[in-house]
């Protein structure tokens, strides 16, 4: 998995989520800080535990609204701190390698390379733990210095309590008396490794079609199409009324602008299902309609959607789209409007999910002008 980081990143991140060990990545991280001759070696390994992944468990908390901060440090710090310590390892191969071979006035130029690779890394760790989007991610990773910024501002009791940390007195007092507090650091990586393991043992089931689908809901969340493709196949082979396993390859083949496949497959769901996932697979073939220029047709099922939940932000996006390219732009502003509305009037939790449509209504508002 390491050297895969290298050279498939997403890949080898969700691998890590997978079947990776937080101890092996720690140890990974502590054999990489022997690369900064300018510090010692745990330090690097400490900084990330400590103040690098809390700061970008709060950054993506904050910007993604992923729920409460306690709910997302229990659940996602132990995976995130294992693929930062991987990505930190990762990033000290080149950075060795040049740092030997290049002249030293060179080497303020060599420092700036292995932090943007170290930031690209953590945008894979990010978008893959989190399941957010390129967008996103790249906000999160964008700002993670600011942590560390803030550490430099008190690097001199920081170092001394750095130094306590790593103390034979802490490291044996740690193990005695705060033995499960540590351990229950790990239970977020254990129990998604747990799942999977699990869903892995009954997809061996030739009959078992759900936890064909259910891998593949994790493998989509990672934006790992191909094998999300396969896993949906799968289910549909085992069981051709598989709605959700239909819904999911249409919504694949429309993120992937494979419109005539997304449109196939939105077919089979809705005549299976025309309230399948609260209705959302007319808007889903509205959109996909429209992306293939078939207006009425996309109306149709947008009107559909639309009346049915007349206060989502996308179907009401996807309906002034639909009235713009009809010519009706009255109508389209008002649809646009609408969209706007719902997603500044949607639940807390929704909002991160509904932000998108927003902007994008807001956009065409003022281009109709």
């Amino acid at each position: 998995m390491l050297v895969r980081l290298l050279v498939q990143p997403a890949v080898a991140m969700s691998e890590i989520l997978d079947r990776g060990s937080l101890l092996f990545a720690c140890l990974l991280a502590l054999a990489a800080g022997f690369f900064f001759p300018w510090t010692s070696f745990y330090t690097p390994l400490l900084l990330l535990a400590a103040i690098y992944v809390p700061g970008v468990l709060l950054l993506a908390t904050l910007i993604g609204r992923l729920g409460s901060l306690g709910m997302v440090f229990g659940r996602d710090y132990a995976p995130l701190l294992t693929c930062t310590a991987m990505a930190f390892a990762a990033a000290a191969l080149p950075y060795d390698l040049m740092i030997r071979t290049v002249p030293p006035e060179l080497f303020a130029i060599v420092g700036g390379l292995w932090s943007a690779y170290f930031l690209l890394l953590m945008f894979f760790a990010v978008r893959t733990v989190f399941g957010t989007g390129n967008g996103m991610a790249a906000g999160v990773v964008s700002l993670s210095w600011a942590p560390l910024a803030a550490a430099a501002v008190f690097m001199g009791p920081l170092q001394m309590l750095l130094r306590l940390a790593a103390s034979p007195f802490f490291i044996i007092f740690a193990i005695y008396y705060l033995r499960s507090e540590f351990t229950g650091l790990a239970d977020g990586l254990r129990r998604q490794q747990n799942l999977r393991r699990m869903l892995d043992a009954a997809a061996v089931n030739p009959h078992d079609g759900e936890a064909q689908y259910q891998i593949g809901l994790i493998m989509r969340q990672r934006r790992r199409y191909t094998e999300a493709m396969e896993r949906f196949r799968a289910a549909i082979a085992i069981d051709p009324t598989e709605t959700d396993a239909h819904f999911q390859l249409g919504r694949i083949a429309y993120s992937q602008k494979r419109f005539e496949d997304a449109l196939s497959s939105f077919l089979i769901a809705l005549k299976q299902d025309d309230k399948h996932s609260q209705s959302e697979v007319h808007r889903e073939l509205g959109a996909t309609l429209l992306a293939l220029g078939k207006r009425e047709d996309a109306a149709r099922e947008l009107a559909i959607y639309v009346d049915r939940r007349p206060y989502d932000p996308q179907g009401l996006y996807f309906n002034g789209r639909v009235l713009e390219e009809s010519g009706d732009a009255p109508g389209a502003r008002e649809m646009y409007r609408q969209a706007v509305e719902a997603a500044r009037t949607a639940p807390a939790y929704r909002r991160r999910f509904v932000a998108e449509w927003s902007r994008l209504a807001q956009r065409q508002l003022r281009k109709l002008g």
